[in-house]
């Protein structure tokens, strides 16, 4: 049985949980509505939208990792099972909007009240250094004991890397506490009759500011402020300071100011030290592998955790709230294209190395500008250089990163700089492979459109090899013989030239490397199955038929540090070019993969990336 207050009442009700502030906004519109003086419920509304806007917009910076990366304090990432474990952060928003309601009913309106009472905050001021620091120091240290701290407060230290959304995930009875903490100096200054609406607001969004700093993770003080003016040290708490309680568990139990850990002699001696180590932003920590992806278009772009870690979380679909957003990303997109710098998406541990991705800040669409290629290979020649200096191993091309009209498949790049010590790669040869495993081993024939491209290229010899008859969808005859030379002489007669969809009528596997339109759809049979590597994929239109994703592989289990889903990928799931860079970087290859895909290494790259536990989907 649940110790008492330890769960939320409205913790079963999901997103429904939103319809307790129904009677808020019922009695707002009503106040409006007639006219009335009685304006408590919609002060409690916006500040309740204004404490939201505050976790959201410091979760979203300290999850700027091409801003903090030098300055994190736990350098691991924010995993799925902590993300679904603070899914419902915002408990106490709505448990303290209530009380407010309640204690607004003594209150017969709040416009009687001046906007400024500087006496107001000189009051708040003291009530809170005298009452509220001390009142939290001691109901923490309590926490940290035996019962209270197994049936309440454990949960709050489940959660490894610290961010503002887990300032907001614990139980009830202990926001009720932090409730009693953060009212004691309001209340006060209100009784006191130095009351004011700048005091209202400011106090609460500032508390709520100072309490997202302290689990942002992210170092904003600079040592030599601490080293310049020493007494600061006690009288503001750091985010290095706060992480060190989570870390160590029985030291720096203080709510804002530290010198009441100096009092309780509960003081970290290594809180000092670090906050300078990490203040300094020297972080040494180098990735083993980059993955350098690119937006896909405006919508999907709020798909990055620093805009919504929670829908990132997910794979990516269009969702109603994000349409009204469009216009701000779009103006995003624009000083993304101005700013011109590869940042820092996200990273994962995998076995004990460290794999990041990289984004080139240019949108899908871009990529298909005759004027933009120039400026694109500029970027992406750049974040290679930046990855050989940094001391990366592995950089692995996304997508339209690595178009062979664009670059050559990265060649471009190994061409232009002949010493590089990165091994940059395309990790299509595991993209042929996850689709050539997907074909079933009975198959005798198929149909395949993009034929000439590097990935059709490759996957019409080596079924060619296993006899297995290919229909190559092309106009061009020149190309379609390059390729049929390539086969040995037994086997050239499997590779056949077809020009139109219809000529495979009566073939059930069909491999897409092209785009095919509802028409060229309509010439498949009932049954057929439509494998593809075309980006973006196609629809599917055809009820009868059945439909792949695009050629993936899920990492193996102990991967660290990964909250992010790949954009429609599941959770845990990468694009086959993203998991061909890690088992290039896992197998310690030295070759660059670019160019043409080497069919005689299909089978190699599908060995190495079973040994290294990753799966097919």
């Amino acid at each position: 049985m649940a110790a008492p207050l330890s769960s939320w009442p409205w913790g079963n009700l999901g997103a429904y949980k939103y319809l307790l502030y129904g009677p808020l906004v019922t009695e707002a519109l009503h106040s409006w509505v007639n006219g009335t003086s009685n304006d408590r419920c919609l002060h409690l509304l916006i500040l309740c939208g204004l404490r939201g806007l505050v976790y959201h917009f410091r979760t979203s910076f300290s999850n700027m990792l091409f801003l903090t990366r030098t300055r994190r304090v736990i350098t691991d990432g924010v995993d799925f099972k902590q993300i679904d474990r603070e899914w419902d952060w915002d408990n106490f928003l709505i448990l303290q909007a209530l009380i407010g309601a309640i204690a607004f009913c003594f209150v017969p309106s709040l416009r009687g009240l001046p906007f400024w009472d500087f006496r107001g905050c000189i009051v708040a001021l003291l009530l809170h250094v005298g009452v509220s620091e001390p009142l939290f120091y001691w109901v923490h240290r309590c926490y940290h004991t035996g019962y209270l701290f197994t049936n309440y407060h454990s949960l709050h230290h489940s959660s490894k890397v610290l961010r503002p959304f887990t300032a907001g995930f614990g139980t009830l009875l202990e926001h009720l506490m932090l409730g009693v903490v953060m009212g004691a100096p309001l209340r006060g200054a209100f009784l006191m009759g130095s009351g004011s609406i700048s005091l209202m607001y400011g106090y609460i969004l500032v508390f709520d500011s100072l309490r997202c700093m302290g689990y942002s993770n992210v170092e904003v003080f600079s040592h030599g402020l601490f080293e310049a003016l020493p007494f600061l040290r006690y009288l503001i708490y750091t985010p290095t300071y706060h992480s060190l309680h989570h870390i160590e568990k029985n030291s720096n139990f203080c709510l804002f100011m530290p010198i009441y850990d100096v009092f309780g002699r509960t003081l970290n001696s290594k809180s000092w030290q670090l906050q300078k180590e990490i203040s300094s932003g020297k972080s040494k920590q180098v990735p083993d592998f980059v993955f350098l992806a690119h937006v896909i278009d405006v919508i999907s772009s709020m798909h990055a955790p620093f805009v919504s870690q929670s829908c990132g979380s997910e794979p990516f679909v269009t969702k109603l709230f994000m349409l009204p957003l469009w216009p701000l990303a779009f103006l995003v997109m624009l000083l993304m294209w101005a700013w011109s710098k590869t940042f820092l998406f996200t990273f994962y541990n995998l076995r004990g190395r460290l794999h990041q991705t990289w984004v080139v800040p240019r949108y899908g669409f871009q990529y298909f500008l005759p004027s933009a290629k120039s400026g694109i290979n500029n970027q992406i020649e750049l974040a290679i250089l930046r990855a050989d200096k940094m001391g990366v191993k592995v950089l692995s091309l996304a997508a339209l990163n690595k178009n062979e009209a664009l670059n050559g498949g990265g060649t471009l790049f190994v061409s232009k700089h002949p010493n590089l010590k990165v091994r940059v790669v395309h990790g299509n040869t595991l993209t042929a492979a996850v689709i050539l495993n997907e074909i079933p081993k009975d198959v005798k024939e198929v149909f395949l459109t993009g034929a000439t491209s590097k990935l059709g290229r490759a996957i019409a010899l080596y079924l060619c090899r296993k006899k297995i008859r290919v229909m190559m969808l092309t106009l061009s005859t020149e190309r379609f013989l390059k390729i049929q030379k390539e086969a040995s002489p037994e086997c050239q007669h499997y590779l056949v030239q077809v020009t139109k969809c219809q000529a495979a009528q009566s073939c059930k596997t069909w491999i897409v490397g092209k785009w095919l339109s509802p028409r060229e759809q309509h010439w498949a049979s009932s049954g057929t199955h439509f494998h593809q590597f075309v980006v973006p994929p196609i629809i599917g239109f055809r009820r009868d038929c059945t439909y792949w994703k695009l050629a993936a592989m899920r990492l193996p289990q102990d991967v660290q540090g990964l909250g992010t889903c790949e954009y429609t990928m599941e959770r845990g799931v990468v694009h086959a070019c993203h998991a061909g860079g890690v088992v290039h970087c896992l197998e310690g290859w030295s070759h660059h993969e670019v160019g043409a895909i080497a069919v005689d290494r299909i089978d190699v790259v599908w060995r190495a990336a079973m040994k290294h536990g990753l799966t097919p989907v």
